[in-house]
């Protein structure tokens, strides 16, 4: 961790307004600034490693609305991570983190062979038994907070299903390398499906090559950045073998980590990697023009939520909502505190439960003023999390991914 980094906040508060933990607690050490110099006095030897330090620590979201804010480019959750990654390299992975990080997430086949029992305890009725009884109370708090997560997974993953080159539909424009996602492939398939439509609909040649592993970002979230590292070494190498124009991808936690690669590898194959990245919107906002005129008339009321990993870390906005508005007959109303997180951040959701459900209790208080029938997103963590929330609070409100509604529009199918 660089201490120029450290050094470089002005202590201005810029950061306060838009951080998620300090708004719900107004507590120094839970705002970025504060983060920020907990580090500095730590690096500098004032402070020591403690309990109650990484406590501290561990309350950030790394949602990186405090890096948008700040006028001198700090980024706490940044050099927060940076922290959590220093201290695991000193420290070492774990049991479990070495099974999890490294002998399951990086191995697409056995990732997707985990998900087998949970499709059988879905699809047997045992789910639908095990609520209505209430019998997860029983179990540890984690476990019953994932389970309440999990939505219904589709019979097979999108992995399994299509073909590694998918034509273009039309005149070939041009040939794109689609990064599909692990939770895109294994429970949010259709977004995925609907994106590869859309991209062969374009006259883009789609190719999705089987072999490609995690993006690296669940290393990241546990400080491994070696085993982050191997992720993003193999990633670039299989797709140097493909002729591809960009490297597209629907979910915003990949897509901002791609987007890295070229930083945590420093070398040229890796920055020309990151350099072809784009999220989905990014692309198909190059052809506003040409897509107005393929999508066809959904009388829907919509707001929008933008990812911590799209608005923030990639800096992306407007394609979103440039979209939304090419639709026909649909009202697109803006969402207050949009881009505020919804308390999802990877597993925070699991790990710091008492604070997730208070900053997701204020995006939903946000959703419900804005009287709309479906919540627009496209990052797989906030579908997971708002899906459970507006089940449980705004059944009325729908969520989809934003690929989900252009495809649906193109066919001229109801939402």
């Amino acid at each position: 961790m660089e201490y120029v980094k450290l050094i470089n906040c002005m202590r201005c508060g810029m950061c306060l307004p838009v951080c998620p933990t300090y708004k719900e607690t107004f507590l120094e050490t839970a705002s970025p600034r504060g983060r920020v110099a907990l580090l500095r006095k730590l690096q500098e030897g004032e402070l020591e490693q403690s309990e109650r330090l990484l406590e501290f620590l561990s309350l950030c979201l790394d949602c990186q609305a405090c890096a948008s804010a700040c006028p001198c480019g700090v980024n706490a959750g940044e050099l927060v991570a940076e922290f959590t990654c220093q201290r695991k390299t000193e420290k070492g992975l774990g049991f479990m983190e070495e099974l999890i990080l490294r002998r399951l997430v990086p191995h697409p086949d056995r990732l997707e062979s985990s998900m087998g029992p949970l499709r059988l305890y879905q699809r047997s009725g045992v789910q639908k038994l095990v609520r209505t009884l209430g019998l997860l109370k029983m179990f540890p708090r984690p476990l019953e907070r994932m389970e309440g997560l999990l939505p219904e997974l589709p019979a097979r993953p999108l992995r399994q299903e299509i073909q590694e080159v998918t034509p273009a539909a039309r005149e070939e424009r041009g040939t794109v390398g689609f990064f599909l996602g692990c939770v895109m492939s294994l429970i949010f398939s259709d977004a995925s499906r609907a994106t590869i439509k859309l991209l062969s609909s374009l006259g883009y040649k789609v190719i999705t090559p089987r072999n490609q592993l995690c993006c690296g970002a669940p290393n990241m979230l546990g400080g491994d950045l070696e085993g982050m590292k191997q992720d993003a070494r193999a990633n670039v190498e299989i797709f140097s073998g493909y002729d591809v124009d960009f490297i597209v991808t629907d979910c915003g936690g990949c897509g901002a980590e791609l987007k890295r690669y070229g930083h945590h590898l420093e070398d040229e194959s890796a920055s020309a990697f990151s350099a072809k990245v784009r999220d989905i919107s990014q692309l198909l906002a190059l052809h506003r023009d040409e897509l107005r005129t393929m999508l066809k008339p959904l009388e829907l009321k919509v707001t929008y939520h933008d990812p911590c990993h799209i608005a923030h870390c990639q800096g992306i906005r407007a394609e979103p909502r440039e979209l939304l508005k090419l639709v026909p007959g649909l009202t697109f109303t803006e969402l207050n505190e949009a881009d505020a997180c919804c308390g999802s951040a990877g597993t925070y959701n699991i790990q710091r439960p008492e604070m997730s459900d208070r900053i997701l209790k204020r995006k939903l208080d946000n959703v419900r003023s804005s009287d709309a029938e479906v919540l627009i997103t496209s990052n797989p963590g906030c579908l997971l999390q708002l899906k459970k929330g507006l089940a449980e609070q705004l059944p009325q409100v729908r969520i989809m991914h934003l690929t989900e509604l252009l495809a649906q529009s193109m066919e001229g199918e109801s939402v």
